[in-house]
């Protein structure tokens, strides 16, 4: 009994191998593959792998090897009728009828490739040929290379209404079969079928096989609409089953183990062209559960990158509907979003390569998507509101049909749950009706960059400053985690403090180490040569009110506030930690752990904000006080008095 191919492949396209060889084989992921015990010899170390990308088992063992249709036969000796039978019915794929007309359809299915190839062939001497000259410039515009043009095998259709057919024709093509294949317009209003491409740049669609299945035709006139045309679905071309670009991606995304899809196949060449081969594209349709499926097959955590805009998010919402009910253990989807009103090729035109890389490395893990789809639905403040939201939220992870994700993203709900509603409960309760900048914004400058690592540069220098505060703040300081260098340079801080303790500023000047001498000027800032004094030009740019000389209780309770924001930082860390492994969180323990860590998060960084609007009140005063009073120090063209004596 002969199977028609297109059947056979959705059989294999909707069972992975390891879901059917796991039925008989303990499989164990190791990177891309799983990995088990033969089914075939006796052994106890395992040979046996398969590899769901690739669509095929082998065994070192015994040497054999092959698909899922093969392992069905090999393990429960059934005939490959049989196979195909039994593993249709698992798939839920209905089992054609093979007759006589269904074996002439498949006869007229590879007519219609060779169609498909011979206009092809054809669009792409129009191409090379004068005709094609404004498709040319297009192209030269979007700078797609000629290497490019010739892998994809671009072409155009002339601006005409029979140029195809008339070639076709002349090939002894009917005009009815030029009609399947999806060449011609017809219809019952319509007297004379007529080319469905005219005067557009023409993208030849291939499938898994590499095989032209339809055509995408992108217009040249700005006037002329739709701008991107697709051939009609025929029973070769289905677009909800097919990713443009697949099998070229198959292999690259096979060798990195990762996959990036985007929204059309300009898009797609687009990046491909900019050297990330692993790349596909969806055609502009809505995410199917087939293609759902194939980006399964390429890579287990396919990135989807959407536009930035308000309709990039609503297409990410109804992918998120349509992954949800197939999600199973071991796969998953992340989500990136291009700045608004840029598309990949733009991104990559005007800004190259890495900012397209950018794009894709930020990309989100499919729980963030399905909280921050929640978030965006609307305010939620109130208890009712609150109660809507956890409902809607809990009820998205009950689509979920497989029961052990299902578990993993509910543990997780209800932990975030518990942090954000008591985040928002303090956040009430600290709110004022008349609040000015905070403390750090109006009085800390820390420059371009992450604000804490200049709030980090702040208190290392505050604290050499103030030999004073530092001997007070010195343990305090060592348990504090600081970024790169920084945590090296604290470190011969510690050094410096340890062998003299009856320290001046000049001191730290006097004996650091050379390594750390860039550090020390970036954070503080240099001794004048004449007179031997540090002036520490660097901070006060950092901390614009240490110019007036605040007490130093002020100083030493600014200190404190620096030191539990980036505590609060460090428990933001480890919230992160937890939450990124979804094994881990789905653990009673480190669920209970990590509740407690979000509550104490939650209150410190309260605290913090509580602290740092007093600070700011004060910071005021000191300013409206001191600011009146003339500097007691002559003026030498510093910014700041030295307030050490010359050792």
């Amino acid at each position: 009994m002969r199977f028609p191919p297109s059947f056979l492949d959705e059989v294999r396209a909707r069972l992975p191998v390891s879901e059917v060889v796991g039925r008989r084989v303990k499989l164990r992921k190791q990177g891309r593959e799983f990995t088990g015990l033969s089914p075939f010899n006796q052994e106890k170390t395992p040979s046996f792998t398969v590899n769901d990308q690739k669509g095929f088992y082998h065994d070192f063992s015994s040497g054999k090897h092959g698909d899922i249709f093969t392992f069905v036969m090999e393990t429960e000796g059934l005939s490959f009728p049989e196979a195909v039978e039994r593993l249709a019915q698992l798939a839920g794929v209905p089992v054609p009828k093979i007759s006589r007309e269904a074996e002439v359809r498949e006869e007229r299915r590879k007519t219609l490739y060779d169609i498909l190839e011979l206009a092809c062939q054809y669009f792409e001497k129009s191409l090379a040929s004068p005709a094609g000259t404004k498709a040319r410039a297009y192209l030269a515009d979007r700078e797609i290379s000629s290497e490019t043009q010739l892998e994809f095998r671009f072409g155009y259709a002339p601006a005409s209404r029979t140029a195809l057919k008339e070639f076709l024709g002349n090939k002894g093509i009917p005009i009815a079969e030029m009609i399947e294949a999806g060449l011609l317009v017809a219809g019952d209003d319509i007297p004379v079928p007529y080319d469905r491409f005219r005067d557009r740049l023409i993208i030849p669609i291939q499938d898994q096989r590499g095989r032209i299945i339809a055509f995408g035709g992108r217009a040249l006139g700005e006037d002329i609409q739709p701008k991107y045309l697709n051939s009609p679905e025929t029973s070769l071309f289905r677009k909800g089953e097919t990713l443009f670009n697949f099998h070229r991606a198959r292999g690259p995304a096979h060798d990195e183990k990762f996959l990036v899809a985007v929204e059309g196949y300009l898009d797609a060449i687009s990046v491909y062209q900019s050297g990330m081969k692993n790349v596909v594209a969806t055609m502009g349709t809505a995410l199917t559960e087939e293609q759902i499926q194939l980006l399964w097959r390429l890579a287990s955590e396919p990135v989807i990158c959407f536009d930035g805009d308000k309709a990039g998010q609503s297409a990410a919402g109804r992918s998120l509907d349509r992954i949800l009910p197939v999600l199973r253990t071991g796969v998953s989807f992340r989500f990136a979003f291009l700045p608004e009103g840029r598309d990949p090729d733009d991104l990559i035109q005007e800004s190259g390569p890495e900012s397209f890389k950018s794009v894709i490395r930020d990309a989100i893990p499919l729980w963030d998507m399905v909280w921050e789809r929640q978030l965006n639905k609307g305010v939620v403040e109130t208890p009712d509101q609150k109660a809507v939201f956890e409902r809607d939220i809990l009820d998205l992870i009950s689509q979920i049909g497989d029961q052990r994700v299902r578990n993993s993203y509910r543990f997780r709900a209800r932990a975030q749950l518990v942090a954000f509603f008591q985040s928002l409960d303090w956040q009430a309760a600290i709110k004022k009706k008349k609040q000015g900048k905070s403390f750090a914004r109006r009085e800390l400058v820390t420059g371009p960059g992450d604000p804490l690592v200049g709030l980090e540069k702040i208190l290392l220098g505050t604290l050499i400053e103030y030999p004073v505060l530092l001997e007070i703040h010195i343990e305090k300081l060592m348990a504090t985690a600081l970024t790169g260098k920084l945590e090296s340079f604290k470190r011969e801080i510690y050094r410096i403090y340890d062998e003299f303790h009856d320290m001046q500023v000049i001191t730290f000047y006097n004996q650091i180490d050379k390594d750390f001498k860039d550090i020390l000027a970036d954070v503080h800032g240099y001794v004048d040569v004449q007179t031997n004094r540090p002036i520490a030009v660097n901070l006060f740019k950092r901390f614009p009110l240490l110019r007036l000389e605040p007490p130093d209780y002020f100083v030493d309770r600014c200190l404190n506030l620096f030191f539990d924001t980036l505590h609060v930082r460090q428990l933001e860390r480890e919230l992160v930690e937890i939450y990124s492994d979804a094994q881990l969180i789905g653990a009673d323990a480190e669920l209970e752990r990590a509740t407690n860590l979000a509550r104490v998060h939650v209150e410190e960084k309260a605290a913090v904000a509580r602290r740092d609007y007093e600070l700011a009140e004060e910071a005021r005063e000191i300013r409206r006080n001191l600011a009146k009073v003339p500097p007691p120090w002559p003026q030498t063209g510093f910014s700041q008095p030295v307030a050490v004596p010359a050792q």
